[in-house]
């Protein structure tokens, strides 16, 4: 009998998927990576998966590899896919295809499968990662198979499906939402989401954060600690990557802190509608920046800055296992090795407010940039400096006279 391994979440998708699978003649083996999601039932989607016929059903604890070898190099690269998201999802998908792929050999599998639709980014990260990883696996995405589309045109008829099937799943013909959720994030599309001009925040029940409006009244601090970049304490305490998360997400999201709204691009070409909450990460990076502004030289940042919009756009699109990334991440890791420091930052209804910070390789040197006068600043240095700078326009001025 043919086998496959399953990237099972437990939800509509991966249920329906599970069944369909078996009916093509496969034997499912389904592999729930735990990366944090919270407020589901581990045991009882176990138990869902074998409700469902799967061969054989685990759960690999993979959130602390979530946090430390994928979300918090991303996070040193200050990187966020245009201007805004932080990259959650996107971030997770090559790892799961990694664990995926390492229960496959294990059990001598030969196909891996998700339930990414034909029309998004995840098909991507999912595919992408896994070709790289095991070049010779067969990788089934049942939502691109014509057979399949036409037994589930849509996401109505899953969840009728499983009605009759009696398979428990939280989607709704009412709130036909879909979600996905980790350590790092919560993401909700689809619904009345579709509709560009519904506020997202008010029909999207979030599950990480409150509203700001909701938020107390009186303001929180807290101190983070960087070393080399990465994020080694809170308030005084160390913690692990993952401590550091899950210890962020309750105090910010207490705060209403890491919500947006967003239409996004997709690899595919065609424009999508998102909602997101990430409060911890939204105050690493917060922090993270403060510390670099002291820490980091001038150019390497701005050399950063330039290349972090192509990390982001290379995380959402699944590039994560290539040598241009290798590569990348070895750049970040040096740049970052200055960055080391204390930053406090109060959280108040959304907002994340700059308190204090300091850092033992600290580059600001007040008797540099003091308005007063003294300090060990020669003004008149500045007058060849900026002759220098302008000697170019000046020759293009008497050769080429300019209008004006």
């Amino acid at each position: 009998m043919k086998s496959c391994v399953l990237a099972y979440s437990g939800g509509l998708d991966t249920s329906v998927i599970l069944v369909w699978l078996q009916e093509q003649g496969y034997a499912v083996h389904a592999v729930y990576v735990d990366l944090g999601q919270p407020c589901e039932d581990r045991q009882a989607i176990l138990d869902k998966a074998k409700q469902c016929g799967a061969a054989s059903a685990r759960i690999v604890d993979a959130r602390e590899e979530l946090c430390r070898d994928f979300a918090f190099p991303v996070l040193a690269w200050q990187a966020k896919y245009e201007g805004m998201y932080l990259l959650g999802t996107s971030i997770a998908r090559p790892l799961i295809s990694k664990v995926c792929l390492q229960v496959a050999r294990e059990l001598a599998a030969t196909a891996y499968v998700h339930g990414a639709t034909g029309k998004g980014n995840d098909q991507c990260r999912f595919q992408l990662a896994a070709e790289a990883l095991e070049p010779r696996v067969q990788v089934i995405a049942p939502w691109r198979n014509e057979a399949f589309r036409q037994r589930f045109p849509g996401r109505a008829e899953m969840i009728e499906y499983c009605r009759e099937r009696n398979i428990p799943v939280k989607a709704t013909a009412a709130k036909p939402y879909s979600s996905d959720e980790n350590v790092l994030h919560i993401s909700y599309e689809a619904g009345s989401l579709d509709h560009v001009e519904t506020t997202g925040i008010d029909v999207v029940d979030f599950g990480m954060t409150v509203s700001p409006q909701q938020a107390p009244e009186e303001a929180q601090q807290v101190t983070l600690e960087f070393r080399s970049g990465v994020p080694v304490a809170l308030d005084g305490q160390a913690v692990s990557p993952l401590e550091m998360v899950e210890r962020l997400n309750k105090i910010a999201g207490s705060h209403g802190v890491g919500r947006i709204d967003v239409v996004e691009n997709r690899f595919v070409g065609m424009k999508s509608r998102g909602v997101y909450e990430s409060p911890g990460m939204t105050v690493l990076y917060d922090g993270l920046r403060y510390i670099e502004q002291l820490t980091m030289d001038r150019d390497l940042m701005h050399l950063r800055d330039r290349l972090s919009p192509e990390v982001a756009e290379m995380v959402y699109y699944g590039f994560w296992f290539c040598p241009k990334m290798d590569a990348l991440m070895a750049f970040i890791r040096q740049a970052q090795q200055p960055t080391s420091g204390q930053v406090t930052l109060r959280l108040y209804k959304g907002n994340v407010q700059l308190v204090k910070r300091s850092s033992p390789l600290s580059l600001y040197d007040p008797s540099i940039s003091t308005m007063e006068g003294g300090g060990s600043y020669n003004q008149t240095d500045a007058e060849g400096f900026l002759r220098l700078m302008s000697l170019p326009g000046r020759v293009q001025g008497l050769v080429r006279p300019r209008s004006y």
